[in-house]
């Protein structure tokens, strides 16, 4: 598992084919740079498709290596015809056309698919009295139902390969949330979703598991210098200020320092430490159906 490229990059993954959504920007985009690292070839599948082009051109110009040496272990299983590392696809992950166009997109590219990180999310922020149903449906499109799209249109691909190859193994992995394990004020409708999302993940891993297709959950802590927290307009900490979640802030940062102090660590998740639990996941060949804490122990299993 340690072997490396003659750039000094991880080969940990190479062969596999990823599909990553979300992935233009935050989390995502992170994730996908580390699992490009790793040797896997990624598709960018954003609803923005002018910066998912973005992050992909610009993993393409930084891991020649990593193309190289995934493109020679796939070239015997995979049909797709790009030797790229990664490949841009704009997708609305809430609409099943524009999903089954991802997938079909991954297909002719890449020529298939073994790992699916579902990872776009969105957050309205706000308690019962300003929560609009607007906001609320928005919000479970995308973190829950997405990820019903997404695994039932992405497993019959990994399903047909399963019956075609007796070794083969895929994984389908929800980047949840540490308010998938527990309930968050003012903040039901993302809370909702991500508990829902576990009981998804959980049933899907008893379904697909005689397909060798495993399914798990990631529960990262807060990313508070990704988009979704630092936002200068729409981030977390300006809605938690608004909103009022964070009692006497009177700034930003006052939001922010409440924050970083429930962190034992004292310091907020990365990419990086999302991917690593990602890597697991896929590594490991006995667990599936299981939600995985990425928190710095500030959210734990009970």
């Amino acid at each position: 598992m340690n072997e490396k490229t003659n750039a000094g990059i991880s080969a940990r993954l190479a062969g596999k084919i990823a599909v990553v959504t979300g992935a233009a920007q935050g989390f995502g985009e992170g994730i996908a740079r580390e699992l490009a690292r790793n040797g896997a070839r990624v598709v960018i599948a954003d609803i923005n498709g002018a910066l998912a082009q973005s992050v992909a051109d610009s993993i393409n110009a930084s891991a020649p290596a990593v193309a190289e040496n995934a493109q020679s272990v796939a070239d015997s299983v995979n049909a797709g015809t790009s030797s790229a590392t990664a490949a841009a696809v704009a997708v609305d992950v809430t609409n099943e056309e524009s999903v089954r166009n991802l997938v079909s997109e991954t297909l002719r590219i890449f020529g298939g698919a073994d790992l699916l990180v579902s990872n776009a999310g969105v957050l309205r922020a706000g308690g019962l009295d300003e929560m609009t149903l607007a906001d609320f449906e928005f919000v479970t499109k995308v973190n829950y139902t997405a990820f019903f799209l997404l695994a039932k249109h992405f497993s019959r691909v990994m399903k047909e390969r399963a019956a075609a190859c007796p070794s083969y193994t895929a994984d389908i992995v929800q980047v949840n949330s540490k308010s998938g394990l527990e309930g968050s004020d003012k903040n039901f409708a993302y809370a909702g979703g991500k508990f829902g999302g576990i009981g998804l993940v959980q049933s899907f891993a008893k379904e697909l598991c005689p397909h060798r297709i495993k399914v798990n959950a990631v529960c990262p802590g807060n990313y508070y210098e990704g988009p979704l927290w630092s936002d200068p307009e729409k981030g977390l900490f300006r809605q938690y200020l608004q909103s009022g979640k964070v009692p006497g802030a009177k700034t930003v940062k006052d939001v922010y320092d409440f924050y970083a102090s429930k962190v034992p660590m004292r310091r907020g998740c990365s990419p990086l430490d999302v991917t690593r639990a990602i890597m697991y996941c896929v590594e490991q060949q006995y667990e599936t159906g299981q939600a995985i804490p990425v928190t710095s122990g500030q959210t734990m299993l009970r």
